[in-house]
C-alpha cells in the first residue's frame, strides 16, 4: 500500500478504537498483508472503510474497495489494534478458585484489548470474586476470568424493578429459579403473574419495558 492509502487505514482503526476507549488510553495499530494469493486489478482510487458492527479492538479487519478500476474489488485488510490502558492484574500468580482480595491485586498498563472480557480499575469491584481459571502473574483479571455469583436461590423473595423511559417501579416477588449474575430468570408476583427479567444485584432483578 502507499503511504496516503496506508495514512487512511491508520484514521479509521484510529476512530473505532476510541469508541468505547478508556480516558488517557493509548492505541497502536498494526497494519497487516493482504493474502499473496489475491490477484487484484490495477485501481486508481481505493476506499479503506470500516465494516458495519466490526469492532476495531484486537485482530480485526479493515475493508478496502476498489472505486476506480476496470474491475471492481473488495477485500479485507487485517489489523491489530492495540489499546493500553491501567487495569487490575494478577500480583502473583494465582490458581483457579483464588478469592480475589487487595493483596492478590496490583495494577500495571495492559493491552485490554489483547483479549475479550472487560477489565477493572476498582478493586472494590474484585474483592471477593472467585476466579474461574488460573491467572498469570501480571495478567488482567477480566470479567471472563470470574466465577458467576449468584445473588439468590430458587424460592427467595426477590425485588422486581420496571424501568422504563423516564421512570422506575418496584416490587416484590418470588424467585423460581436461581438467580445467577447478568442471566434471566422468572418471578412470581402475589397475583400469580409470571415475568422474566435480568439478575442485577443482591435479590434485585431488572425488567425493562
Amino acid at each position: 500500500m502507499n503511504t496516503e492509502l496506508t495514512s487512511e487505514v491508520q484514521k479509521i482503526a484510529l476512530a473505532g478504537a476510541r469508541v468505547g476507549m478508556p480516558e488517557q488510553a493509548r492505541v497502536e495499530v498494526q497494519i497487516g498483508r493482504l493474502d499473496p494469493r489475491l490477484k487484484l486489478a490495477p485501481c486508481a482510487q481505493v476506499q479503506p472503510y470500516l465494516p458495519p458492527g466490526l469492532p476495531m479492538w484486537g485482530r480485526t479487519r479493515i475493508g478496502l474497495r476498489c472505486l476506480s478500476g476496470s474491475v471492481r474489488w473488495n477485500v479485507s485488510l487485517p489489523v491489530t489494534v492495540k489499546v493500553y490502558a491501567r487495569a487490575l492484574v494478577a500480583a502473583d500468580a494465582l490458581p483457579a478458585g483464588s478469592l480475589l482480595t487487595q493483596a492478590l491485586l496490583g495494577s500495571a498498563e495492559i493491552d485490554i484489548a489483547a483479549e475479550t472480557g472487560a477489565v477493572f480499575s476498582d478493586a472494590n469491584s474484585l474483592v471477593g470474586r472467585t476466579l474461574s481459571r488460573p491467572l498469570a502473574a501480571g495478567e488482567a483479571v477480566r470479567s471472563s476470568s470470574l466465577k458467576v455469583r449468584q445473588w439468590f436461590a430458587a424460592g427467595d423473595t426477590v425485588m422486581v424493578r420496571a424501568v422504563g423511559s423516564g421512570y422506575a417501579v418496584a416490587r416484590e416477588g418470588q424467585a423460581l429459579t436461581a438467580g445467577l449474575e447478568g442471566q434471566s430468570v422468572k418471578v412470581r408476583f402475589e397475583n400469580g403473574r409470571i415475568i422474566s427479567g435480568r439478575v442485577v444485584g443482591d435479590r434485585v432483578v431488572e425488567m425493562l419495558l
